[in-house]
Parts: C-alpha cells; sequence; structure tokens
C-alpha cells in the first residue's frame, strides 16, 4: 500500500482549512447525532471541569536556545501554570485535583506536522515526570494519537518516554496496515458503539482508506478514549489553521474519531465542537496544556517553516473552550502583525461559539478569567 507523506497530509490539511472558511457560509446545516450526546448525564468532571472560564498564561523569556526547547524551562513553565491554576502551594497536591494513581492516564498530543510543528517531546516529558512526581506510575501512562507512525515521528519513542505505552488508533502491525485476510489492523481499535454520526460522507481510493479506517456516514471513537483510559490530558500545539486554530477542541475531536476526510469539508466547526459533547471526551479531559513555546501563525496546521514562530508561552485550564479563546486571541496578535489579516474574521470563532452552547467552556472573551506569569 502507498504510504501518504507528510508533505501531502499537510497539504490535505491546509486546503481543508480554507474549504472550512467558505463552507461556514453556507445557511443549511448538516444532520448530525449531537441529540445522542446530550442525552448523558453529566458528572463532575464533565468540561470545562473544575475551573470554567480560567486560564493561565505562562511565558518564559529564555525558554529556548539556538532553536532548541530547554526541558527545565518547560518543566518550570508547567509547574507554574498549575500551582496557579490550582491555588496549591504543592506541586503533588495541585496534580491530585485532576488524576490519581488509580487511574490511568491519557495524554493526547499533536504530531501531525511532525518533529518540526508538533507537541514538543519537552512539554511532554515535563507533565510525565511531574506526573510521576505525584504518585502515578509510568505505567499507567499512554501517549496516543490518531495515527500510529506519526507519534514516532514525531518523537514520541520508547527511547524518549521509557516504560510509557505508545499507541495510535491507525496503527500497522509488522509494517502492514492489513492482517493476513485483507483486515485493516485498526479495525480492532475502533469501538463501532460509540460514533459521531453526520449526513455527509465522502470516498477514499486504497491508498487513502487506512489512514481514515471506514467511509460512510459514520466517525467511530477509538477504543483508546473509550476503553483505554479513565482520565485524558490534552496537550495540542499553538498553531493556525487559516483564520482560526487548531488547538484544544480540534485536538480532541479529529484525534478521536475516524472517518475525518468530509467532516474537514463539510462540518469543520461542528466537528470540533460537538464530538467534544459525546462521554468518551466531555467527561474524560480534565486538564488542556497548550504547548506555545513553538508555533506557527500561518501555513498550519501543517509544517511550513516560513511561518514558524517561538510564542514562548504555555497555556493550563480545565475549560477547552475559554483555553482555546485565549490562544486564538494569541495566533490573531502575531497573524495581524506579519500583515497575514488586517483584522479579525469572525469566522474564526464558530467553533469555540458552538462549543460554549453546548455547555463545554465558555467562549466569552469577557468572562474569562485570564492570569498571566512571567519567568525568565
Amino acid at each position: 500500500m502507498q504510504k501518504i507523506s507528510l508533505e501531502i497530509i499537510s497539504l490535505f490539511f491546509i486546503l481543508n482549512a480554507i474549504t472550512f472558511n467558505l463552507n461556514a457560509q453556507q445557511q443549511t446545516k448538516t444532520a448530525t447525532n449531537i441529540a445522542d450526546a446530550l442525552k448523558y448525564e453529566r458528572t463532575e468532571d464533565s468540561m470545562p471541569g473544575k475551573f470554567p472560564g480560567k486560564v493561565v498564561e505562562v511565558n518564559h523569556s529564555n525558554c529556548t536556545n539556538a532553536n532548541k526547547i530547554i526541558y527545565e524551562a518547560a518543566y518550570d513553565m508547567v509547574a507554574k501554570g498549575i500551582l496557579s491554576l490550582t491555588g496549591e502551594d504543592n506541586l503533588k497536591d495541585a496534580w491530585l485535583k485532576f488524576v490519581s494513581p488509580k487511574d490511568r492516564i491519557g495524554l493526547k498530543v499533536n504530531p501531525v506536522a511532525g518533529p518540526q510543528l508538533s507537541t514538543s517531546v519537552e512539554v511532554t516529558q515535563a507533565i510525565v515526570k511531574q506526573l510521576e512526581e505525584s504518585g502515578i506510575p509510568r505505567s499507567k501512562i499512554i501517549i496516543w494519537d490518531r495515527r500510529e507512525e506519526q507519534l514516532f515521528e514525531a518523537g514520541f519513542t520508547h527511547e524518549n518516554f521509557p516504560g510509557i505505552k505508545i499507541i495510535g488508533t491507525e496503527r500497522p502491525e509488522n509494517g502492514s496496515m492489513y492482517d493476513d485476510n485483507g483486515k485493516l489492523h485498526s479495525l480492532k481499535m475502533i469501538d463501532t458503539t460509540w460514533y459521531y454520526w453526520a449526513d455527509c460522507e465522502d470516498k477514499y481510493d486504497s491508498a487513502t482508506i487506512p489512514y481514515m479506517v471506514n467511509e460512510g456516514k459514520y466517525s467511530y471513537f477509538t477504543k483508546i478514549v473509550t476503553e483505554m483510559v479513565d482520565k485524558i490530558i490534552n496537550v495540542p500545539i499553538l498553531k493556525n489553521a487559516g483564520p482560526t486554530v487548531t488547538l484544544c477542541l480540534k485536538n480532541l475531536s479529529y484525534g478521536s474519531i475516524t472517518n475525518t476526510g468530509r467532516l474537514h469539508k463539510q462540518l469543520w466547526a461542528e466537528t470540533c465542537a460537538e464530538v467534544c459533547a459525546f462521554p468518551p471526551l466531555r467527561d474524560k479531559v480534565v486538564l488542556n496544556i497548550v504547548d506555545g513555546i513553538k508555533g506557527c501563525f500561518n501555513g498550519g496546521p501543517g509544517a511550513n517553516p516560513q511561518f514558524f514562530c517561538e510564542y514562548k508561552t504555555v497555556l493550563i485550564g480545565t475549560d477547552p473552550v475559554a483555553v482555546d479563546r485565549i490562544g486564538y486571541d494569541i495566533v490573531l496578535r502575531k497573524r495581524i502583525s506579519e500583515g497575514v489579516q488586517k483584522e479579525e474574521n469572525p469566522r474564526g470563532r464558530i467553533f469555540m461559539e458552538l462549543a460554549q452552547n453546548l455547555n463545554l467552556g465558555i467562549a466569552d472573551i469577557e468572562k474569562i478569567v485570564w492570569s498571566k506569569i512571567e519567568l525568565q
């Protein structure tokens, strides 16, 4: 089977981000099964979590050196942010507000753009270290995303994370996506009892299907979120997709289900919000830590080096909508300062407003408590 290159994947996302901007003007709403998600009672961990509408921004002027992220600085940024968010004086007490040693914890990273523009190894290592220091065994931690090979390409290897399971929904075995009977190995990783249905579909050729698992009108949730983890810590990277951003909600929604190509093309904003309203995500995501040390302001979410930048920041909160709103403002300011945009395009906030309407968090900037910490 022909392997899809990183460059083609990046182009796919860029083109679909443009398509999203066009389709955002459509007046006819495509039917989905969002009503199914809303039937389930919320829990004490349900989004927006323990600190709705609260976002901590931690900036560090010396967190990079010669384009390399300094691990000690990343550790300090995450630690200071967690302490500020929780109001605790002790780091272990702060972490144990969200997780416990009995929990199976999934770190949802974003490796889509390869080692140049993915969730950094350093920030992820800092999170793992602080979890360990809080009494969480490495055997209880999983690093995951949709495509397993992208995880390894981005540096999420067993050498960098010894003792931690690294797994993707779309995964080969013995170098092949198919078993001896012609079945996709990834079929074993999807939970057909949990799905996002939308009245739109797309066809894929034999080279693309393994990377989407199925076609049709159903997008199935990965067993990683339905069966393998009890709590999820979301660790996206700070980058744009056209005039909007792909942060907390996008990282969770599109990373947790199959058959996403059709959704990129027709329901980008709705998918970001509605998939997160289903219990396997809504009730398990306890913390969002945006890696904004290095990111981009244009050309995203693919890796386009001319638009890379060092934001030198980390955003932390339990409310994914509020965190996305603050991250959106940071990227927007950079786009305007670089001449990419003259002013805000309100369509860039549609997915956050939809998520707010589903009670997943706060999108209204006036209602967000936004605190900043400056380190050096």
